[in-house]
């Protein structure tokens, strides 16, 4: 089951730099959710990985796939963390 809410020591502001974050196209990232952001952050893409393939407005599109099928996402950066490549 999914976290709904932060712990103790993890509540707090969020940090500005979160909000701004630059990703360029071709990046791995992760789904990490923002707890403190949107309550209707669909649970299933939590925790998988994907590839930065553009940018539309301040949110980028994120291509994951699920199982066999791709799909794209349109996901706010301050729910990605950028993977290291490796």
């Amino acid at each position: 089951m999914a976290r709904r809410t932060k712990n103790v020591r993890e509540k707090g502001k969020v940090r500005l730099s979160e909000y701004f974050k630059k990703l360029k196209e071709g990046d791995r990232v992760s789904v990490v959710r923002e707890l403190t952001m949107r309550k209707n952050f669909p649970d299933r893409i939590q925790g998988r990985a994907g590839v930065v393939e553009g940018k539309r407005g301040k949110a980028y599109i994120v291509r994951i796939n699920d199982i066999n099928k791709e799909k794209v996402y349109i996901i706010e950066p301050i729910h990605l963390k950028k993977l290291k490549a490796t």
